[in-house]
């Protein structure tokens, strides 16, 4: 087993034996399906309780970096990453550092228009029929006025999913992840009226029935004029937001 067991400070010690595994992990120097040592073993070499070695293999187990298998041929053994589980590590990441607003809207915006540009061009080429069905299918439930605002922008960010989906191309879906879970939702949140549900619904129509003739340039220009009109709407809501703020404060002092 290709891992280093030097001695390790004694604070945070179930987190720091797990960085070390997964860093081995993810460097290759533990392989897929290689089995770990046994608790008592890892203990040891860590210089270090089994209890502390439990707590440290239940952070790797709960990021599906290791299973443990029983019987005669049991023990705890690597798995290979799993790209969903990778991206939704990603995404976790991402939505952080928006909540504390370490990106500006011109950022987020700038990304999602780059990005999915992308994934437009590489759906034209690549997309199935199934993608079609699934992207055909969220449009047409995003029609639906009973829709409550949150089941809205589900819809909307199942339907970037699609789109990343049916790039083809798993490097560019495993960073969709982030752009889309995280950035997504943010802006749809402060624009849900009515007449901006179906100016999405229209963005999103334009680019199906791009990807679908498979002109992945007019797919991109679709997807840029929807992103636009969207920071068209979001400057708007900010802009109506700012004032209600500033409203309420004025009135707030006058009082």
């Amino acid at each position: 087993m290709a891992l280093e067991y030097e001695e390790i400070v004694r604070s945070g010690l179930p987190r720091q034996v797990a960085d070390r595994i997964r860093t081995a992990i993810l460097d290759g120097r533990l392989k897929v399906d290689e089995r770990l040592p046994t608790e008592e073993e890892l203990a040891q070499r860590f210089g270090i309780s089994r209890p502390t070695v439990r707590e440290a293999l239940k952070v790797l187990a709960a990021q599906n970096l290791i299973r443990a298998r029983r019987g005669p041929a049991g023990g705890t053994f690597v798995c290979r990453p799993d790209p969903e589980t990778v991206g939704r590590t990603l995404t976790d990441a991402a939505t952080l550092l928006v909540g504390v607003g370490t990106f500006s809207v011109e950022e987020i915006v700038s990304a999602r228009i780059e990005t999915e540009a992308i994934c437009c061009r590489l759906a034209a080429q690549h997309r199935s029929d199934e993608d079609l069905r699934q992207l055909a299918a969220e449009i047409a439930r995003q029609g639906d006025t009973a829709l409550s605002d949150e089941e809205f922008c589900a819809s909307d960010v199942r339907f970037h999913r699609a789109l990343a989906t049916a790039s083809g191309n798993g490097p560019l879906r495993l960073m969709m992840y982030a752009v889309i879970e995280s950035f997504v939702p943010v802006t749809n949140l402060l624009i849900y009226a009515d007449h901006e549900r179906r100016r999405t619904v229209d963005g999103h129509t334009h680019v199906l029935e791009a990807v679908s003739a498979r002109d992945g340039d007019r797919a991109a220009r679709a997807m840029r004029d929807h992103l636009h009109d969207m920071r068209a709407s979001l400057d708007q809501a900010l802009a109506r937001r700012a004032s209600r703020s500033a409203a309420a404060l004025s009135k707030g002092i006058s009082e």
